[in-house]
């Protein structure tokens, strides 16, 4: 079964840094861009952050540039997204999906099942 897990959610203070991880299993994501995504309560989702297969593409939000990070180790299988100065309004569930090769806002064909970050003294 092909999926992609993230983890690295939680609770962290403004100001503060968390890094997502985002691992494919039963597939291998080298030849897949691999994007990230966030859904806030009420609000619509938001492409945050994308890198392609190659690693050679990084894409960020107008949101998130300066702030977040994207990068793929593909010896571990893992995309990484480090968000640092996090703010209350960076509060919502990120998700991370994969399609071939190029980045993209839309067309993603396998999702991950999302992790909760929580900005809040």
């Amino acid at each position: 079964q092909l999926q992609l897990v993230e983890s690295g959610g939680g609770l962290v203070s403004p100001g503060g840094s968390v890094r997502l991880s985002c691992a494919g299993s039963g597939f291998t994501l080298n030849s897949y861009a691999i994007g990230w995504f966030r859904q806030a309560p009420g609000k619509e989702r938001e492409a945050i952050s994308c890198i392609s297969s190659s690693g050679g593409s990084l894409n960020y939000a107008d949101s998130v540039k300066g702030r977040f990070t994207i990068s793929r180790d593909n010896a571990k299988n893992t995309v990484y997204l480090q968000m640092n100065s996090l703010q209350p309004e960076d509060t919502a569930i990120y998700y991370c999906a994969a399609r071939k090769y190029f980045c993209s806002t839309d067309n993603y064909n396998y999702w991950g099942q999302g992790t909760q970050v929580t900005v809040s003294s």
